[in-house]
């Protein structure tokens, strides 16, 4: 009995023991923050995400003023923490910036919540009394739903885009002050995405993550602002698809798979810090596609001839190419890949032709803004004695008799056995200035075109 006595009392004080290091742990700790001085307090604590600034606070009574002093906002929790943590989220924004200095300049505000409308809302206009009242530099809105793209039906996404429309028709203020807004899930009206841009006038990035306007729509984006704007959705009918001139040296798409797509158009006029594209990375979901048009804006060819064995798996049923605004001087035997490896190819369409309407010849002002020097493209056959069995039609618009396009014209009789027809034209007249621009660039550079029906004979 005395045995166990003993240990207990032994346990006992070594339980009070351990209670009281930690106790006094604790107050050292509290003590050297609170001999720290505000302004190195604030640096440690925003590092950390806001929530977390908080917890931190809460060791020592001098730091439960600090909160309100950040200037950085930061409530991004992982997804799965966001479901979890929702209605603290809401409740952190409320109470943090409705006790701030108007003084205190928040310099970043980023937000990342669950579109639920008690929640949302309270969020929502926490921040417009910020917007309103503070100065706030750079402020992010990534407002997700509650159900995962692949439970949700066409009603929800028509119901996350109304409860959506109804934050942003209460919160105007807080929209209007936003830098980056990511959305998901939502399918909005015709006039919902003009009328999102149209309020949130210092917007410079958006994401949309499957989101849409209906079937057969057409999505209108015009903000003077905005730098970059990122789309990813899921369109398993979309048959025909035209993008033009991205502004971004990486990919400027990322197919999922898109069945149905048949005809795509690519429009770009490339700097020297372009990435070149690689058709059998950017179209290896696409597996339909029969019609392919790419413009090149009169400036660098952006498309990597490669090897067959990449990219014939993927272009196997394209039928028809359109290679547009070729530049002038360009060595078009690069062009010959496509003929290897597209073998269901029945029309080529060469355009050769320096465009002056769009095209920036102030060599300053090339300099400036890193346009390319004329440069071939380099390409080597990969089967120099290949055939193409289906090729039945070469048009050339800008045909020159020179060695250049003779060499081209011979490898496409050459390699296209059952060709019929070859169709040769003068460069193009400008549709926006009619006659305008052949004659001014006749003045500099010729045409060599035949003249007369004798000598194209």
């Amino acid at each position: 009995m005395k045995n166990k006595s003993s240990r207990r009392r032994r346990n006992l004080n070594a339980t009070q023991k351990a209670t009281r290091d930690e106790a006094a742990a604790s107050n050292v700790i509290e003590n050297r923050l609170s001999n720290l001085p505000n302004d190195l307090l604030l640096n440690i604590l925003e590092r950390l995400d806001t929530l977390d600034a908080i917890r931190t606070c809460i060791l020592s009574k001098q730091l439960l003023k600090l909160p309100t002093m950040l200037l950085r906002f930061y409530l991004t929790f992982s997804l799965k923490q966001v479901l979890r943590t929702n209605r603290v989220v809401a409740h952190v924004t409320d109470i943090i910036l409705s006790t701030r200095s108007p003084e205190v300049t928040i310099s970043e505000l980023k937000i990342r919540f669950v579109l639920l409308p008690d929640n949302s809302l309270t969020i929502g206009r926490s921040v417009a009394r910020a917007m309103a009242t503070q100065k706030v530099g750079t402020a992010e809105f990534e407002i997700v739903t509650k159900k995962h793209h692949g439970l949700c039906s066409s009603a929800d996404l028509l119901q996350f885009a109304k409860q959506f429309n109804d934050l942003f028709g209460a919160c105007p203020r807080a929209f209007a002050g936003l830098t980056s807004l990511l959305l998901e899930n939502m399918r909005f009206g015709e006039l919902d995405i003009p009328k999102i841009l149209s309020t949130s006038k210092r917007l410079e990035y958006l994401r949309l993550t499957r989101c849409d306007s209906g079937f057969h729509s057409v999505v209108q984006v015009e903000h003077d602002q905005l730098v970059e704007i990122e789309v990813e959705i899921c369109l398993p009918k979309l048959q025909r698809l035209t993008y033009d001139n991205w502004f971004s040296s990486e990919y400027p798409l990322y197919f999922g798979f898109l069945p149905q797509l048949s005809k795509l158009s690519l429009i770009k006029t490339g700097i020297r810090s372009d990435k070149t594209l690689e058709l059998s990375q950017l179209l290896a979901n696409v597996p339909s596609l029969g019609d392919l048009h790419l413009d090149f804006g009169s400036e660098k060819i952006w498309i990597l001839p490669e090897c067959p064995k990449l990219v014939t798996p993927v272009l196997n049923k394209l039928q028809h190419v359109n290679l547009d605004h070729l530049p002038e001087g360009c060595d078009l035997a690069w062009t010959m890949f496509i003929l290897k490896v597209a073998p269901s190819l029945k029309e080529l369409c060469i355009t050769v032709w320096d465009h002056w309407c769009i095209m920036i010849t102030n060599k300053e002002l090339r300099k400036k803004y890193c346009f390319c020097e004329k440069a071939d493209v380099k390409w080597k056959p990969y089967a120099p004695d290949f055939k193409n069995k289906n090729l039945a039609k070469l048009t050339i618009y800008g045909f020159q008799p020179d060695d250049n396009f003779m060499r081209c014209i011979g490898c496409v009789v050459e390699h296209a056995v059952n060709i019929t027809e070859i169709s040769l034209y003068g460069r193009k007249v400008c549709g926006r200035y009619g006659d305008l621009d052949p004659e001014i660039h006749d003045n500099v550079c010729p045409s060599r075109y035949p003249p007369t029906t004798e000598e194209r004979k």
